[in-house]
């Protein structure tokens, strides 16, 4: 049986929670509440797991913080045997303007340091990830503040169809593939 694992990055801790850095979490916490599953304290994150077109997929919030990423997810894919084309880690991205998806196989990290983990740890770039984009509204030198901060109140608005539109992504991962998903959702 075909397994996935989709890994949102964030921080662990009430005062992260609602953070656009948090974005990852908040958009696995969506996939769980819509395909009906729970999360679960487990070894180096909290884990969930569903099937959809009989495949299982692995849900992953790492415990390990945004920069050490990488150590959790190299573990899950260990341990449940999921190869590298069928990981998607879901981030936020300042390079983008506020909600927009981006799907992409590979790539640099954009100067995201849970992406730097991650390729630090799984030695490579070519792996899928999901780019959230929170924009880039802040003064020089605030950035990690504009990233550990709370959305506006537009953006709060408009946050929760932007979250239903990337859990659809997530499934159209499993069920059409990765190019047929980046032609349909890509900057979106």
């Amino acid at each position: 049986m075909k397994k996935y694992l989709f890994a949102g990055l964030g921080n662990i801790g009430e005062e992260y929670a609602l953070t656009r850095h948090n974005i990852g979490f908040q958009i696995i916490d969506a996939l769980a509440r819509k395909q009906e599953f729970s999360m679960e304290t487990a070894k180096l994150g909290e884990v969930g797991s569903f099937k959809l077109k009989g495949r299982t997929i692995i849900t992953l919030k790492p415990s390990t913080y945004m920069n050490r990423s990488g150590k959790a997810i190299k573990y899950w894919m260990d341990k449940e045997n999921i190869p590298l084309e069928n990981v998607l880690v879901v981030t936020d991205d300042l390079n983008l303007p506020f909600g927009t998806l981006r799907l992409k196989t590979k790539g640099s990290d954009g100067g995201h340091n849970g992406l730097k983990d991650i390729q630090q740890i799984l030695q490579t770039t070519n792996y899928n990830r999901l780019r959230f984009g929170v924009g880039s509204d802040f003064q020089r030198g605030q950035q990690v503040d504009y990233v550990l901060g709370t959305w506006g109140e537009d953006e709060a608005k408009a946050l929760p169809e932007r979250i239903d539109r990337s859990v659809e992504l997530l499934l159209s991962f499993v069920r059409a593939g990765v190019k047929n998903t980046m032609n349909e959702f890509n900057n979106t």
